[in-house]
Formats: C-alpha cells, sequence, structure tokens
C-alpha cells in the first residue's frame, strides 16, 4: 500500500494508492497531522454509476457510496505540479474491463486551506460505449472517518425570502443508528443529504455544509460550484465492505452476524446532476470525455475558520474587477419604493434623494421596458418605454449622470415573455423546448444560451444599452425556473440543462470581457441562484427580497458563509414612516456587506436623510476593510428566531462589530471576541450615540458586554480600537 502526500503550508492532503483498490482521500488537514485509525478511511475518491454495474454489497442507488463503477477503478498514475497559486495533483484510475478512465484534479490553494476538485471520465477509442448516471466530484472519508458518533452536520435551507436558515444535526440522526453492535446492516444506508433541482441553486438549501467534531471542535466545509442541479450527502461506510466474501455450503449454519465496527467511517460525496435526481444521463462514446461540476473543501479549528477559509479561496478564486477596489453603493428603486413601476414623475425626485445620501450607483429596475401595466409578460425586447418617460428614457439616465451617478437597469436576460416582440421573432430552437415544444412557465420562455440566436439576441440588447444609453450597472434577475433541462441537442433533460448553465458562465464572461466596467448583479428571486458558479463571475449578489427590514438580519448574517461581504447586496429600505432607530436598523443591516439601498428617500426629513447619509458615509470608510476580512459568527450562525444577531468582521488590527436586538430579545447579550486584545477598547461608530439612546457596552476579558433598557427593536455598529 502507497501513500501519496501533498502539501502546502496550510493543508495536507493523503492519498492511498493501493494497486487491488480503488484510490482513497485517506485524510486532509493541517499539515503533519495524522489519522489515528486510516483504515476507517475507505471511500473511493471516485463513484460512477453505470446501469451495466449499479452498486456493490447492501447499498442502493440513493447513496453515492458503494457504486460498482468505482469500486472497480484502479490506480494508474499520477502528476504533481506547482503552480502560481499552490499545489495540484493529477491522479489518474482505470477500469480494467469497461476502459474507464477516471482523472481527479486536486488543487490544493497557498493561500487558504482549501483544496478545489475536479473529476473527468473518458474512454480509450478501442472501448465500447459507457452509459452513465452520475460521477462524484470528489468523495472522501479522510478525517470525517475518525470519529463519526461525533460528527455534526451544519446545512442551511433557503427558500423566497427566508434564505440561508443554518440548522445542525448529528449525523446519527437521519437513521445512521446501530440497532445492534453486531448487526452488519442498520449504518449504510441513510445519510445527511442535500439536493437541488433544476437551476434554482439555492432555491431549497445552499450548495454548502459543514461537518463539524463534537469533540475537537474542528470542522470540514464544502461547497459545490454549480449554477444548476447539484447534490451533496454525508453518511456512513461500514466496514464489511472491504471484506464481502460470500461463502457458498458451508458446514455451520450462519447464525447472528458477528461483524467488527472498528473500521466503519464516514463518507461525503460531492456531485453535480445524476439521473435518479435531475434525469442527467450521457452515454459516454470512444475518445469522448465529461467533466464534473467543481467543488472546493476546507478545514479549520472550527466551525468559523472552515467557512473563513472558504472565503479566502472564493475572493482569490473570482473574477477580478474594477469595482473591487471602489466597491460602490448602489440605489435601487424597487424593494418597498417603486416595486416595478417606474416612470419619470417618480424618478427624478428619487435620483436626486440617491446622489443627496451619497449613493454613486441609480439601478431602474422592473418595468423600465413595459408601456402597460404587465411588465411581467413582456420581458425579452429591452426596448424603453415612452410611455412611461415623457421626456425619453435618455433624459432620464441623463439626470442620473447629471446627479453624478452611474446609471444602471433591471433585466432578466435569459428569458423572453410571451407578448414581446422576440418570442415571435427567435426560432424554436433559440429557446429550451421538451418534446420539440418551447418550456413555458409563467408568461415566459427560456432562451437556450447553448444556441447562437439566443446568445446574439442577448449581445444585441445588452451592448446597444450599455453602447448608446451608457448604461454601467446591470441587475440580472431570475424569476422562473424551466424543471429539470431540455431534450434538444442533449443524451438527456439534465445533460441539456447543465449545458444551458455552462453556457450562460460563458456567455457572461464574454459580455465583461466586451465591457470590463460594466458591473453586474446576480438576483434569482432574491438569492435563489447564490452559488459559487454564479459568484465567481458577477459582481454582487442580491441576499434576498425579504421586505420586512425585522427578519432581514439573519439572512444578511448568514449570508456570509456562502457569499463574500464584498458581493452581499444587503436591502436598506428605510422609510419616512419609520422611527429613527428603525432607520438606523435597516443602515446597519446594509452595512453587513454591501450597502444596497432602497427606500423612498425623498419623502423624508433632513434629519431622517441625514441619518441614512450618516450611514452611507460610515459604509464607504469601512467597506474596503469589510471587503477583506474574514466574517465571524461570535454567537453562532444565526437562526430564523433569534432575539440577537450578531457578525464580526476583522482584518489586520481593525474589528467592526455589529448587532441587532428583537423586542423579545434580553436586554443584555455578551459577544465573543477571543482574537481581540486585553488592552483594546469598544466605540460606538453607528448610529452616533451622541443622538441616539445609550446602549451600555463594555469589552473585558475578550467579550463585549452589550446591555439596553430600551425594548424597541434597534441596531449598533462598534470599533474595536488595539491599543
Amino acid at each position: 500500500m502507497s501513500q501519496l502526500v501533498v502539501a502546502t503550508d496550510l493543508i495536507e492532503v493523503h492519498l492511498r494508492t493501493d494497486p487491488e483498490a480503488p484510490v482513497v482521500l485517506s485524510w486532509v488537514g493541517v499539515p503533519g497531522t495524522k489519522p489515528e485509525h486510516p483504515e476507517r478511511a475507505h471511500q473511493p475518491l471516485v463513484e460512477a454509476m453505470t446501469p451495466l454495474l449499479g452498486n456493490v454489497n447492501h447499498s442502493n442507488s440513493t447513496r453515492w457510496s458503494g457504486t460498482a463503477l468505482g469500486n472497480v477503478l484502479r490506480y494508474t498514475s499520477h502528476e504533481l505540479r506547482s503552480t502560481p497559486t499552490g499545489r495540484t495533483v493529477e491522479v489518474v484510475q482505470t477500469d480494467p474491463r469497461s476502459g474507464l478512465v477516471a482523472t481527479t484534479t486536486l488543487a490544493l490553494a497557498s493561500g487558504s486551506a482549501t483544496v478545489h476538485a475536479l473529476t473527468t471520465v473518458s474512454l480509450p477509442e478501442e472501448a465500447e460505449p459507457l452509459p452513465l448516471w452520475g460521477i462524484t466530484t470528489l468523495a472522501l472519508g479522510g478525517w470525517l472517518s475518525e470519529d463519526a458518533n461525533n460528527l455534526d452536520v451544519w446545512s442551511a435551507d433557503s427558500t423566497w425570502g427566508a434564505e440561508n436558515r443554518w440548522s445542525s444535526q448529528s449525523l446519527r440522526d437521519p437513521g445512521l443508528v446501530q440497532t445492534d453492535a453486531t448487526a452488519h446492516g442498520e449504518t449504510c444506508r441513510g445519510a445527511v443529504a442535500k439536493t437541488s433541482y433544476s437551476t434554482w441553486s439555492s432555491g431549497e438549501s445552499l450548495p454548502l455544509g459543514v461537518a463539524v467534531n463534537r469533540a475537537s471542535g474542528e470542522a470540514l466545509a464544502w461547497q459545490i460550484e454549480h449554477n444548476g442541479a447539484w447534490r451533496w450527502e454525508l453518511g456512513e461506510r461500514p466496514g464489511w465492505y472491504l471484506d464481502s466474501t460470500v461463502r457458498v455450503a458451508e458446514s455451520d449454519a450462519a447464525g447472528p452476524p458477528n461483524v467488527d465496527h472498528s473500521a466503519d467511517g464516514a463518507y461525503l460525496a460531492l456531485l453535480g446532476p445524476t439521473d435518479l435526481h435531475h434525469q442527467w444521463n450521457i452515454t459516454l462514446s470512444p475518445g469522448q470525455s465529461f467533466t464534473t461540476v467543481p467543488a472546493t473543501i476546507a478545514v479549520g479549528s472550527d466551525l468559523d475558520t472552515a467557512l473563513g477559509e472558504l472565503t479566502k479561496y472564493r475572493r482569490a478564486a473570482r473574477r477580478s474587477h474594477p469595482q473591487d477596489a471602489t466597491l460602490p453603493v448602489i440605489f435601487n428603486d424597487y424593494m418597498n419604493t417603486l416595486e416595478g413601476d417606474p416612470t419619470e414623475a417618480k424618478l427624478l425626485p428619487l435620483i436626486d434623494a440617491a446622489a443627496e445620501v451619497g449613493a454613486e450607483y441609480f439601478c431602474i429596475d422592473a418595468g423600465w421596458y413595459d408601456d402597460t401595466d404587465g411588465w411581467w409578460a413582456s420581458v425579452g425586447d429591452w426596448n424603453p418605454s415612452t410611455a412611461r418617460f415623457p421626456h425619453g428614457f435618455s433624459a432620464v439616465l441623463g439626470h442620473i449622470r447629471d446627479r453624478g451617478l452611474i446609471p444602471g437597469l433591471w433585466m432578466e436576460p435569459e428569458v423572453v415573455g410571451v407578448t414581446s416582440q422576440a418570442a415571435q421573432t427567435l426560432p424554436d430552437d433559440a429557446f429550451l423546448t421538451r418534446n420539440g415544444v418551447r418550456i413555458h412557465e409563467r408568461l415566459r420562455f427560456f432562451l437556450d444560451l447553448r444556441n447562437p440566436a439566443a446568445r446574439a439576441h442577448l449581445d444585441s440588447a445588452v451592448d446597444r444599452l450599455v453602447n448608446h444609453l451608457g448604461v454601467g450597472y446591470f441587475k440580472f434577475d431570475y424569476n422562473v425556473t424551466p424543471g429539470p433541462g431540455t431534450d434538444a441537442n442533449a443524451p438527456s433533460l439534465g445533460h441539456g440543462l447543465l449545458e444551458h448553465n455552462r453556457a450562460l458562465l460563458t456567455w457572461v464572461d464574454g459580455l465583461l470581457d466586451r465591457h470590463p466596467s460594466l458591473i453586474i448583479e446576480n438576483c434569482g428571486s432574491g438569492a435563489m441562484r447564490s452559488d459559487f458558479a454564479m459568484l465567481g463571475h458577477y459582481q454582487l449578489q442580491s441576499t434576498s427580497d425579504q421586505q420586512d427590514p425585522l427578519l432581514y438580519p439573519a439572512i444578511a448574517v448568514a449570508s456570509l458563509a456562502h457569499i463574500l461581504p464584498e458581493q452581499a447586496g444587503n436591502w436598506s429600505y428605510p422609510q419616512a414612516t419609520m422611527t429613527d432607530e428603525m432607520i438606523a436598523f435597516n443602515m446597519i443591516t446594509g452595512m453587513a456587506g454591501r450597502v444596497y439601498q432602497s427606500g423612498l428617500l425623498d419623502r423624508m426629513n433632513s434629519q431622517q436623510k441625514a441619518l441614512v447619509a450618516d450611514g452611507i458615509r460610515l459604509h464607504k470608510q469601512t467597506r474596503t476593510t469589510i471587503a477583506n476580512s474574514v466574517p465571524r459568527f461570535p454567537n453562532g450562525l444565526p437562526t430564523w428566531a433569534d432575539p440577537w444577531v450578531t457578525v464580526a468582521f476583522h482584518h489586520s488590527d481593525k474589528t467592526f462589530v455589529l448587532a441587532w436586538r428583537q423586542a423579545w430579545a434580553p436586554n443584555a447579550v455578551d459577544i465573543p471576541l477571543p482574537w481581540v486584545s486585553e488592552s483594546a477598547t469598544v466605540e460606538q461608530i453607528y448610529p452616533d450615540p451622541r443622538l441616539f439612546a445609550s446602549w451600555h457596552e463594555e469589552l473585558r476579558n475578550g467579550v463585549l458586554h452589550v446591555a439596553t433598557d430600551d425594548p424597541q427593536p434597534a441596531a449598533r455598529m462598534w470599533q474595536i480600537h488595539p491599543r
């Protein structure tokens, strides 16, 4: 048995390359550490399902551990490379019978404790075609298998307006109980699993999870980087997989099973679309290859640290953009403001107010292209309305520029409304279809971005708006999904959708190549598609469509587990009808990332506008630090009903702490800040303590003690000063 060790200064990976068994990722952790029980990690690095072979032993086809094809892969070779960003190992395995070649690339980043993974499968020219129903990007037992009984699994459910609801459960919870210490089938069929469907990659659950060892506190985090269908699962792989010999005609009756469970171990499987869950399958032909969706894992001494390593990875891996250095404040006219009914008369005073409080971009949201009340069904042509703007749309955009702001527009580029001209003029093959019929959902058709006519239609529209109208910002929305996919020019529905999703990212890259300073926000009914495949290309992410400011802090803070703070566009929509405390509450929610300003500011009095302007001024002072920080969750990842929500941003010698209090909360909270020095001091920086009822705060022994006698909802932001 051979061990291949690949390491950077921050992370180390052990690969077992036994010539008589599949390659196994037997350990991942801090350099210099070793597993106590290496035999427990026996999950093959690659699982691949084919209907020709199915599964081995007592597995079943709903899990991604124990596929027969994954079980017969054998180590062939590996190649180690040093790169400008770290170390890479490419491991090749082959199935001697089918000829399948599985090449897994693991990239260890130099600036974070992370491993980025991809797997490519191919067939040699002389092989027979091979049907495949799913392939893991990465499967591993290393680290997880050391203490499966003490593993907690963190995951986040999501839905429209209630995103990022984190919770944890023991790995034993989903049916992995050992009902008999000698029973050999009771621990192998359940799993903690999350699955996405269609194109809302975070519409039900996040493509992200964390396993935490209750005894040591250590954590392993992962993310699947795909803007479509995916699945991750954490389960247990029993040790009897290692010896499943069936003996025939033994002289003695078998009696009760007597199996040693010392080799049982947990596994993690990360996948893109599968046949069972997403109607994805291909028949691999000789000379053909297929590459899985990417995934990344991270290790840390605790949950915050592991998530922080993913934060570092995302920051290094995403597409660079000029706005990364400026982080401009965006005003958008939609949320709790114009609600998709922009007109010249409504916009002009709002533009003036947005400029007055310090916004730098002004985005006109949905409805700007429609002459009726039915803007939902008319998307797709992207020509400005004449009825809404009597002096011309150019005059409104000119007013935005005259006030020192850059104009932006809302678009939903991937769909075409049934009443649009584009729906009549574009050919059927420019749309996602099934059985030769366009997929129709809520008065929209879906463009197929694999198709040149679909891409040309969008290129023409965007280039016209940028070049002729001077648009510098787009909010790209996505409010409907097409189901499992398209069967046009695809071996399966799921594969057609996978290729369309990949084509979307290629189209966006081409758009940004042509217009390098253009800023694109990713919105999908809020954050229903907030995966890193999208966020690796787009500049901002709307964190929610939640319109109740009291519910937003939990969403905004929890989003920082999978969205960079410099990409997290948190709505701040204060109103003239609010108390000053509620205006400040809104502003602090925005400052937990990127302030995404809205609200009927033109109806505010001068004192209220000054409070908003003061928040934006402070945001401009802190945004660069926050954009370089690793978010920390001093009181844990927030849950939906937490009375207090807190977050801290720490970079270099600066720490900012934000806290929100609900009306029913106890009047005090302790916020642990263990990295803060004993001599540090605390200062409330928003809202101005000279104008607001003071909260009582004291920094002692690495804990910020906060108390207030005021029962109303409120929020505060502090800076910790080292001495």
